[in-house]
């Protein structure tokens, strides 16, 4: 699995998020998405890599802008951290 970390250019709020969400859910394969507006970035957990092409693709006459894209392994943990 890979963990993607977007930085987005013009969320503004808790609605902005839930729309950043909504736009990656319904368009890529994803297993987690969440969003933060403070920060400016989304997180994506995903079977498959993500480039930057891929998530701008998503987000397209959305409104909001991706800044920049960083993909690497992610391996989840178990109970207490355990694997």
């Amino acid at each position: 699995m890979f963990r993607t970390i977007v930085n987005i250019d013009g969320m503004m709020c808790g609605m902005c998020e839930s729309h950043v969400n909504d736009a990656i859910r319904s368009k890529l394969l994803v297993k987690n998405v969440r969003s933060s507006h403070k920060k400016g970035e989304t997180i994506i957990i995903s079977e498959n890599e993500l480039t930057r092409e891929t998530v701008s693709a998503a987000l397209d006459g959305s409104g909001y802008t991706v800044m920049n894209v960083s993909c690497e392994h992610y391996e989840k943990k178990g109970l207490f951290g355990r694997k």
